[in-house]
């Protein structure tokens, strides 16, 4: 079994027990991965205490030296690390060396640049003086979906604003976290300065957010297990940032180019499994167009092709595990009963082995529906009609809790823009427009507090202090 990462070393975990982690393709046992205990947080917390006074005090472009060598690693292990992660979260491999590996590589190399560039203390407001420090002992709670961007788009800020990190990533696909711990130890990082915990969020994740030596808790995940993190954290009145559920919606108007904006729609709707909480899982296309949306978007399913993680030609992986495809296939069976009509995929298994579900997609989804309201997490695709003009079309794309991203198209991009501009949710692609990992990520509503990448990230992880001169 592995070791937990705390103080610059591989240690047991006090517990003793392990949490089993399962290839969801083939749904055998892969490896085991040590079911932390509070004592073990508590040391990881003691650990980065003890660091923080030195990281915080080495000079923004060492700390981004750092982090450089870092990303440079990952860059020379990207066949093993997008095979790990093509093995026990079930991305294509394809998928998992580009978005899953390479992806955050490069938002580490932009913090490593960011450390050497921004301006931590010379700013000026009259007689006095700005300074932006580290906001202290970090605790990161990853997801699964995307086991090591969502490390890095923690981690990498945190470290190089000068903060000390506990890392407890996901359970379900831990691997990804194990090999980026390994990647830190070999380029020097000081020990304590980065700790890592695995194991099971009732036990780690509650026991990080509660604990008084943690300055700030940054989460991902479910927006139930959101609340309960942000509920836990304000017992010390910790700063809290969170990145939450999506049911995103992609705006079609009608002078769009349709087949794009429904392949494209599609593509977004099935990235890794459906299991993206940015997806454009909801397209909203007018109904004189309606008819034809939903053909197009039946061939599109069709083109992504369900299969084994390392087989050539595989648009889809398995979900991640047969929990998230017990889930999923419920949610389709729901919209069967809300009225909803399937017009591709549906809950028959595509593969004798595995936690897959065909690409999905329907039509007739009226506003309100639970298919049309709830996160799925899954590649499930509604097709909703709008009538009566741009502010029906912004009333059902708001129309729901979340504001994470979305979507709109117009053969004229002022009005696109326009249109966006109305929107509550925290970015928005335009006549597909490509995801940016400089610009700030993150959510209006339901969807979460604060913003991930680029600047922006940075700031989640610095306070301000003011001299007066």
């Amino acid at each position: 079994m592995r070791h937990l990462y705390l103080n610059g070393a591989w240690q047991p975990s006090a517990s003793g027990e392990s949490i089993d982690v399962v290839n969801p393709a083939t749904e055998e046992l892969i490896d085991r991965v040590p079911a932390g205990s509070p004592d073990d947080v508590e040391a990881a917390v003691a650990a980065a205490r003890a660091a923080l006074p030195v990281w915080s005090g080495t000079a923004p472009a060492e700390r981004g030296k750092v982090l450089a060598a870092a990303a440079s690693l990952i860059r020379e292990r990207s066949d093993q690390i997008a095979r790990i992660i093509a093995t026990d979260m079930g991305a294509p491999y394809g998928l998992a060396m580009k978005v899953h590996t390479l992806m955050p590589a490069g938002v580490l190399d932009s913090y490593a640049r960011l450390a050497e560039t921004y301006d931590f203390d010379t700013r000026r407001i009259g007689a006095s003086r700005i300074l932006r420090e580290p906001v202290g002992v970090v605790g990161a709670i990853t997801p699964w979906n995307y086991p090591l961007h969502q490390i890095v788009c923690k981690a990498g800020p945190a470290l190089a604003a000068g903060c000390t990190v506990v890392l407890k990533p996901s359970e379900v696909a831990p691997l990804a976290a194990f090999a980026l711990a390994g990647i830190f130890d070999e380029v020097g990082l000081p020990a304590g300065v980065f700790n890592m915990v695995s194991g099971r969020g009732p036990v780690i994740g509650e026991a990080i957010a509660a604990h008084p030596g943690v300055d700030m808790v940054s989460f991902t995940g479910s927006t139930r297990a959101g609340r309960r993190v942000a509920a836990l954290a304000a017992e010390t009145v910790k700063r809290v940032a969170l990145e939450l559920g999506g049911k995103s919606a992609s705006v079609v108007l009608p002078d769009a180019d349709l087949p794009a904006a429904v392949r494209t729609t599609v593509a977004s709707a099935f990235l890794n499994s459906g299991q993206t909480c940015s997806a454009w899982t909801r397209m909203i296309v007018h109904r004189d167009q309606y008819d034809e949306a939903v053909g197009l978007a039946v061939a599109a399913a069709a083109e992504h092709t369900v299969g084994d993680p390392f087989a050539e030609g595989t648009r889809l992986g398995p979900l991640v595990s047969a929990a998230q495809r017990d889930r999923v296939v419920r949610y389709i069976n729901r919209g069967q009963e809300e009225g909803a009509r399937l017009v591709a995929g549906g809950t028959d298994r595509p593969l004798d082995r595995g936690f897959y579900v065909e690409p999905t997609v329907f039509a007739g989804v009226a506003p309100g529906m639970v298919i049309e309201q709830e996160e799925i997490f899954g590649p499930v695709l509604s097709i909703i009609p709008y009538s009566r003009g741009e502010d029906e079309a912004v009333a059902i794309a708001d129309g729901t809790p979340y504001g994470l991203a979305g979507a709109v198209w117009a053969g004229d991009e002022s009005r696109a823009v326009a249109l966006a501009r109305r929107l509550r949710t925290g970015q928005v692609a335009i006549n597909g427009g490509r995801f940016n990992p400089l610009a700030p990520f993150g959510g209006y509503k339901q969807s979460g507090i604060g913003r991930e990448l680029g600047e922006f990230g940075l700031e989640e992880y610095l306070e301000t202090k003011s001299l007066q001169l």
